[in-house]
């Protein structure tokens, strides 16, 4: 009797060991494996609570990988160890898995602070490892569980389908069908909600009207009481734009000589109905506060919220003296990465809009008369900056040139640049050709290209070898970067290293955290390395004294 109880307490194992039977010691090997690579360095710095999530999406994408060469083993009808070996096999892989994930636990901390002390942060005393331990537990549970209800809807679905067809075209089927339903669910329900409230959210904050930004009264301004724009309506960045430039007291404190009032028009998104009727109205208020009448004019591109970088804007408009003119157009609330994701195309539908209107008026002018025309854009911004123009309508009459920050990835005319560099000259600091068109630069000043000279239209790339925005690649999945090969950027870890799915993984949380960088790193572009491509790309007479004071002044103000 005791026997045969002992013998159906073994063939019905406790829960727990159905659970631990149901996972595979191949997915979690390798799952284990793909877990302690996560911690190495990538381009930015991580807390715990972004490791951990990272740690375990990478468990979990790890596990998944594991299962299908495990199943693909199977398909091919190869050699499977007996029942008896299988589980030693899997405790024994358990155990080592374990060892390696506390080794590299372990190493966790040194491998942050590689990227921390080339970023000048502090370094940390402890990566937290139990907390990213659990945190990695926990999201590796909530994704399985998630597969396992893909597996559940498909082997339904296969149940139903086989009985009126053959077994692999119903298994065909069934996982198209659960494709579909989950597509669907995703981008249909959960995604679409997502955006949703993110859009409601982001408009509702571009509507609030801070304290300590007053509408100006200085009737010249956008946004005053003889302004074509109504105040109310340039948003959140607009306002910002408009009010919280230097003014000419500032510039004359600074450059000990007289200067003038700088000029910032700027249309929101709410200002009028369509992209054509924005761009209008950002010509029209340019003529009426007299912007062709400066001697440069700057179209700038914002990011997606409408944000116009302030540490591009305001040292210009010390390198000129106030005698400058902006122009921003609001395309999006959302912020770059979103817009990027489900609206590319808006945003440079609104930059061609405004460069046609800016440019058709500038074209009209006397040569002699008109101001240099140039543009410029930050992340999404310099995307749709580039996009703006085709570079075949400009040529009879061309703008002056363009800085452009940060472009991301998937800007078009900054690939094929980088794509075409000179032999030997590095992916995150291009040298293209003999520099006469356009020219890269980082942290440290590369502008000054010995024996080049600049040809009539002059193109800047300002960019950090450790922005994500920028330097991230899909093709990470299944090869090496060509920015990782040396030499390496002056902030970008010694210790990082590509693995193949892990640094894809690695490189999409860091494009979600690139601007929580210290200013002149990652995704946070800082004033004095604007100084240098201004000075560049307008050609600014300026003693080098004078522009070590002006970095040294913005410098200060961080």
């Amino acid at each position: 009797m005791a026997s045969s109880s002992h013998e159906r307490s073994h063939l019905l194992p406790s829960w727990a060991d159905r659970l631990w039977s149901s996972f595979s010691a191949t997915g979690l090997a390798v799952g284990t494996l793909f877990f302690a690579l996560s911690l190495t360095p990538s381009l930015l710095p991580r807390t715990y609570v972004t490791q951990g999530v990272l740690s375990g999406v990478t468990l979990a994408a790890g596990y998944g990988v594991g299962v299908f060469v495990s199943w693909l083993w199977s398909y091919l009808e190869l050699h499977q160890p007996r029942p008896g070996t299988a589980r030693v096999i899997k405790l024994a892989a358990a155990a080592i898995c374990a060892a390696i994930a506390i080794i590299f636990l372990w190493q966790a901390a040194a491998w942050q602070n590689s990227i921390r002390t080339v970023m000048q942060l502090e370094p940390v005393d402890s990566a937290h490892p139990t907390k990213v331990g659990l945190i990695a537990i926990g999201t590796f549970i909530i994704l399985i569980a998630i597969s396992r209800l893909f597996q559940i809807i498909y082997r339904f679905s296969s149940r139903r389908t086989h009985r009126f067809m053959p077994r692999r075209v119903s298994n065909v089927i069934s996982f198209a069908v659960a494709a579909v339903l989950f597509a669907t669910i995703f981008n249909g329900v959960i995604f679409r909600f997502a955006l949703h409230v993110a859009d409601s959210s982001y408009q509702k904050f571009d509507e609030l009207i801070e304290d300590g930004i007053l509408q100006p009264a200085d009737s010249a301004k956008t946004g005053s009481q003889a302004s074509l724009l109504h105040w109310d309506e340039l948003g959140r960045a607009g306002r910002e734009f408009i009010a919280q430039g230097p003014s000419r007291q500032d510039l004359e404190t600074f450059l000990n000589r007289e200067a003038m009032e700088p000029i910032r028009v700027y249309v929101g998104l709410r200002s009028a109905e369509t992209v054509e009727e924005r761009a209008r109205l950002a010509l029209e208020e340019l003529k009426r506060v007299g912007a062709f009448e400066r001697s440069t004019l700057v179209v700038v591109t914002p990011t997606g919220t409408g944000w116009v970088d302030p540490s591009a804007m305001d040292p210009l408009e010390y390198l000129h003296g106030g005698d400058v003119a902006s122009v921003a157009v609001q395309y999006s609330y959302l912020a770059s990465w979103l817009a990027l994701l489900v609206e590319p195309d808006y945003g440079a539908e609104t930059a061609r809009a405004l460069f046609s209107e800016v440019y058709g008026y500038w074209t009209t002018l006397p040569k002699e008369h008109r101001p240099r025309l140039y543009l410029h854009g930050l992340s999404l911004g310099a995307m749709n900056s580039a996009q703006s123009t085709d570079l075949f309508e400009v040529l009879g009459d061309p703008y002056a040139g363009a800085l452009w920050s940060g472009p991301p990835f998937a800007t078009r005319s900054w690939r094929t640049v980088t794509d075409g560099r000179d032999p030997g000259s590095p992916a995150w600091l291009p040298r293209f050709r003999d520099g006469s068109f356009v020219r890269f630069t980082a942290q440290e000043n590369a502008l000054d290209l010995p024996g080049a000279h600049w040809g009539p239209m002059r193109i800047v790339y300002l960019q950090y070898a450790s922005d994500p925005i920028t330097f991230f690649e899909y093709q990470s999945l299944y090869r090496e970067p060509a920015w990782m090969y040396a030499p390496r950027g002056p902030d970008v870890s010694p210790s990082l290293r590509w693995y193949p799915i892990v640094t894809l993984l690695q490189l999409t949380l860091d494009v979600a955290m690139a601007t929580t960088t210290p200013m002149g790193h990652g995704h946070v572009y800082a004033p004095e390395h604007y100084i240098d491509g201004w000075v560049q790309v307008m050609g600014i007479d300026w003693p080098q004294a004078e522009i070590d004071r002006l970095k040294a002044h913005f410098t200060q103000r961080r």
